[in-house]
């Protein structure tokens, strides 16, 4: 099996705990503190949270973050369908909130970020994966600065990080935020220990691989000529993922057969799910519903030398000319 869908469907690791690492009301629970702790210390925070990862669980982050405070908030809208969803129904309740949009490039449109008290901005831009100046993203809005860092466990300019346990881990388990004052400190039985485990496992076995992106590259574009497209420029991406398009395709057609082949690919994140629905990041972007139904995203995590890199790219281009003669 060749695995280019990794960021969004991560190998999925057995739930595997022991006493030891289990909450007892009648003995010590020091070690499991202490990995708590630990794991917070790891990326620079003091203090942490599980939460859900869903549209009601990002309301209630914001309405608790905001509920001594009368600031703006913006949330950019590169970022995951739950926290799009949750800045709607937070805005429908009237409370002040913002979008940031995108440029037809796929960039953070930077021009549109204004001072605020609380900003909703990840590293890279969901789908297509355009790395995002967070430090520019600070700077302009001197606002507390909360991020998915889920596909890059990189901290940078955050004030406040989350883990995606499902991009993570494979589970819709609680998800984990990441902070040092801004919210009240949580009791360990409050804490899903699951979570945090099942987590530290994941990015114990996190890998990207960067080092033939640019061969692939030149493969497909051999491959399809004036059929493949590409909707921003690869080389703003994160290093380690290729986004493109098949002209006069359905992506999900395409994935279905590669599958078949053992080869795994997808159409972008939580939005699309590698199924019927296009990308909302494209059509953020200003490209019809038509065009985002082309979008492919691969992301590199195995070992892949240049011969396989070229017979999965072969593979590719034998499937999508079946797809296209049948559609024809």
């Amino acid at each position: 099996m060749i695995k280019l869908n990794s960021l969004q469907y991560p190998k999925v690791l057995e739930l595997n705990f022991n006493d030891e690492i289990t909450m007892h009301p009648l003995k010590s629970n020091d070690l499991i503190e202490k990995r708590i702790k630990d794991f917070s210390l790891k990326f620079g925070f003091k203090n942490l949270k599980t939460f859900s990862f869903s549209k009601e669980g990002v309301l209630t982050l914001m309405l608790t973050l905001m509920s001594d405070k009368k600031g703006k908030i913006l949330v950019s809208l590169g970022e995951s369908e739950v926290i799009i969803e949750a800045a709607k129904t937070y805005k429908d309740l009237g409370f002040d909130l913002e979008f940031i949009p995108l440029t037809r490039q796929g960039h953070l449109d930077y021009e549109k970020i204004s001072k605020c008290e609380l900003i909703f901005a990840s590293s890279y831009i969901m789908d297509t994966y355009v790395k995002v100046d967070l430090e520019k993203v600070k700077n302009l809005s001197n606002a507390k600065l909360i991020s998915n860092i889920s596909a890059t466990l990189e901290v940078g300019f955050s004030d406040m990080v989350f883990l995606d346990s499902y991009k993570l881990a494979g589970y819709a388990i609680d998800s984990i935020l990441l902070f040092n004052d801004e919210l009240e400190e949580s009791v360990t039985s409050q804490i899903n220990t699951v979570s945090i485990f099942q987590v530290q496992k994941a990015i114990a076995n996190f890998t990207k691989k960067t080092d033939y992106k640019s061969f692939f590259m030149e493969r497909l574009n051999a491959e399809f000529n004036d059929n493949i497209f590409y909707f921003v420029q690869p080389k703003e991406c994160l290093d380690y993922t290729l986004h493109f398009g098949l002209k006069g395709i359905k992506a999900r057609e395409i994935i279905r057969t590669l599958a078949l082949d053992s080869i795994l690919v997808t159409n972008g994140e939580g939005c699309s799910l590698g199924l019927s629905k296009p990308s909302r990041i494209l059509q953020e972007m200003g490209y019809e519903e038509l065009e985002s139904r082309w979008a492919l995203s691969l992301s590199f995590s195995d070992d892949l030398d240049e011969e396989t890199i070229t017979k999965v790219v072969k593979t590719i281009a034998k499937k999508y000319r079946q797809i296209v003669a049948l559609n024809s």
